[in-house]
């Protein structure tokens, strides 16, 4: 139990944590007579790297399987309310881990995140940290993703006016917490925000909702100090007038009537200093636009079992790259403002997940569609189409993908499925395009579901991915138990089944195999679990946010609990 050992063995707690602690039992001890609410949850990761040079697993991708051999990471969240006040504060705790940098080492621990919050009548008043998106998340976002370590908190205050049940306007002020150097500090650029929306309803049935938002964020004089260094480095011709403020504007509808649902959205940003894919600087406004349209129908057919569902977006982006600093690391997610996900469809299966495609902040126009069949309660099917191209017309990332649902009984279920996918690797993965052309694959899928009673049942996965680039076609099959509500257990393996090594040379030309074990048990509201797992080098997404991962190679436990 090394991770409560840990926290329970800290001989003094980050300064902070304990005035935020001691305000909590002042509060407490001041307001005895009322019973406030207390929760909170915690989360613990530890994992073990087990050297694999036949993967790629080594000390050159992650510092961790020559030195540090184990890394460590701990989140504690606890809330009081009381008396219409709100109260959080969370711990966390990295020990030589390369969450927040893959390829790296960081250590530390003190307070991630603290808030204390009030409403008074139609005012909500926030300050310290918060979490907090302008429509979209188009101009700005603040949130966390612990899975790829993004924590972008701002640290500040936050007030949020209700005018009527529809109608609101919020405004913050505050700095973006710290980088991969200073996680538990705020950086030294400030953003500031405001956003007014507003909902519609007519008596015909049609439902508007609109809204407007405008960001700024300025640099500090240490920031711009180096910025115009770094721009008079550039040829006479590539320079041009840094500035200190950078603005985001954008507008937003959203509306319903009957079947049909449309939603579009514009944004803009003034000039600012941003660096192309090389790292050099250029100056530049930039624009997003994107909107969409759906369609949905049940009760089709002679037996009125039928329903169909149709989407389409599309998506614009040029230069919208809008950071906390310029020097902020785009390939590690470093310092995002905006919000900008991945225009394809998010993948669960792994292999069907290996060719994601992020966005491309300094250029892309995407378009997605979607069609979702209904033929009666128990038979789905699923047809989707995604292309992306830069705003030259060079091709990124085509998608085409099939998926057929059908329940047999009450016990078994199933789905078939095709993704076909055309994939630039030289653009997302920064591989050499000398030497790799677009990985094209062709990957049918298949998974079956058995239930065996009310508390077991049986699932099996199988995928083969098959193409001639990057590493090569490969098979991946799973099989999983799970006994509701004590047990899970899965026993999985990946097969280079046509190993490639144009791009990776350093790899051995041989059927390589991935293998995995996952088992996780239960306790009432706590999780533990553990996994043996080798996992091939690619990019990873979660929340439509993607990054490049190296081979990992090792054990992994985890303990979630909520109280």
């Amino acid at each position: 139990m090394y991770f409560y050992n840990y926290l329970l063995l800290q001989p003094i707690m980050n300064k902070y944590i304990s005035l935020v602690l001691a305000f909590s039992i002042v509060s407490t001890a001041s307001l005895a007579q009322d019973k406030g609410v207390f929760s909170g949850n915690l989360q613990s990761n530890y994992s073990v790297f087990l050297k694999d040079s036949l993967i790629g697993a080594v000390e050159s991708a992650s510092p961790q399987y020559g030195k540090q051999i184990s890394t460590a990471e701990t989140w504690l969240f606890l809330n009081y309310d009381i008396k219409g006040f709100h109260f959080s504060a969370r711990y966390d705790l990295f020990n030589n881990s390369n969450l927040l940098n893959p390829s790296g080492v960081f250590s530390g621990h003190g307070l991630g995140y603290w808030e204390i919050s009030k409403s008074v009548g139609d005012l909500d008043i926030t300050v310290g940290s918060f979490y907090d998106q302008f429509g979209s998340g188009a101009v700005f976002r603040a949130y966390e993703n612990r899975l790829i370590g993004l924590d972008y908190a701002v640290q500040g205050v936050r007030l949020k006016y209700n005018i009527s049940d529809n109608f609101f306007i919020k405004a913050f002020t505050g700095n973006q917490k710290g980088t991969q150097q200073n996680r538990f500090g705020g950086s030294s650029q400030t953003i500031k925000g405001v956003n007014v929306e507003k909902g519609f309803s007519f008596e015909d049935g049609m439902v508007i909702n609109t809204g407007a938002s405008a960001v700024n964020r300025t640099l500090d004089d240490n920031t711009m100090t180096q910025l115009v260094t770094s721009i008079n480095n550039l040829p006479l011709e590539n320079r041009f007038y840094p500035k200190y403020n950078v603005y985001a504007l954008n507008g937003y509808v959203n509306a319903s009537y009957k079947d049909f649902g449309f939603n579009g959205e514009y944004n803009y940003k003034t000039q600012e200093a941003l660096r192309d894919l090389n790292g050099k600087f250029y100056g530049s406004n930039g624009s997003m636009v994107q909107g969409g349209i759906n369609y949905s129908k049940g009760k089709l057919g002679k037996s009125k079992k039928a329903g169909i569902g149709a989407n389409v977006q599309y998506r614009r982006i040029e230069n919208f790259n809008m950071l906390s600093t310029p020097y902020a690391n785009l390939l590690l997610n470093e310092g995002l403002i905006t919000y900008m996900p991945s225009a394809s469809r998010q993948a669960s299966y792994r292999l069907l997940a290996r060719y994601q495609a992020p966005s491309q902040p300094t250029g892309e126009q995407a378009i997605q569609a979607e069609v979702i069949y209904s033929f009666n309660k128990g038979t789905n099917l699923t047809l989707n189409y995604s292309n992306i191209n830069d705003l030259n017309g060079e091709h990124l990332f085509t998608e085409q993908y099939a998926q057929l649902e059908h329940k047999i009984d009450a016990k078994w279920k199933g789905k078939v499925g095709l993704q076909m996918i055309d994939y630039n690797l030289a653009v997302y993965q920064g591989k050499d395009n000398k030497k790799t052309a677009d990985v094209i694959t062709f990957t049918p899928f298949m998974e079956v579901t058995y239930k065996a009673n009310r508390k077991n049942s049986f699932r099996l996965e199988s995928q083969m991915l098959n193409t001639d680039g990057d590493l090569g076609s490969f098979y991946h099959g799973i099989l999983e138990w799970n006994s509701s509500p004590k047990f899970s257990i899965a026993i999985s393996d990946m097969i280079n089944t046509n190993p490639v090594r144009i791009v990776n040379t350093t790899l051995p030309d041989q059927t390589l195999h991935y293998p995995s074990f996952f088992a996780k048990y239960n306790v009432k509201t706590t999780s533990f679990t553990a996994a043996y797992i080798k996992q091939v080098e690619g990019v990873v997404c979660t929340g439509g946010i993607c990054r490049l991962e190296p081979a990992f190679s090792g054990l992994r436990f985890t303990i979630t609990s909520q109280f």
